[in-house]
């Protein structure tokens, strides 16, 4: 009976805990030195590695990665990219399997997962030289 108990309540504490957004401490604690691979709706969206001062680079899985940063802004966890000025915000959530990402910044709703046990490297290709 006591396993049981002490079963609800670890459950209970992890779905209270993935209802809130977490802070920009634990998204760093979380991310630092880590690349994730994110999901939409079952299909691989695209990957993200998190350096040192909040640096990011991100990448669709096309081989071209934008260098950014991200900052906290309340609850959102908002990222700047060298080709995009405007702050992309999310809010972050902990859950079982790893983290969700709710955009916050149109009425769409976007949502990702991030993907564990990606397999492979995310691949940065160099500038593309012209003749």
């Amino acid at each position: 009976m006591r396993q049981l108990v002490a079963l609800a309540l670890t459950f209970q504490t992890t779905f209270a805990f993935a209802d809130t957004p977490m802070s920009a401490e634990a998204f760093d604690r979380y991310t630092r030195g880590k690349t994730l691979y994110y999901s939409e709706g079952g299909t691989r969206y695209g990957a993200e590695e998190y350096l040192d001062q909040r640096r990011v680079r991100w990448s669709f899985l096309d081989g071209q990665c934008q260098e950014g940063r991200w900052f906290a802004s309340g609850q959102d966890i908002c990222f700047v990219y060298e080709d995009n000025p405007d702050p992309q915000c999310w809010q972050f959530f902990l859950e079982p399997g790893g983290l969700s990402a709710k955009f916050t910044g149109d009425s769409a709703s976007t949502t990702l997962y991030e993907i564990t046990g990606a397999e492979e490297d995310m691949l940065c290709l160099g500038p593309e030289i012209g003749v």
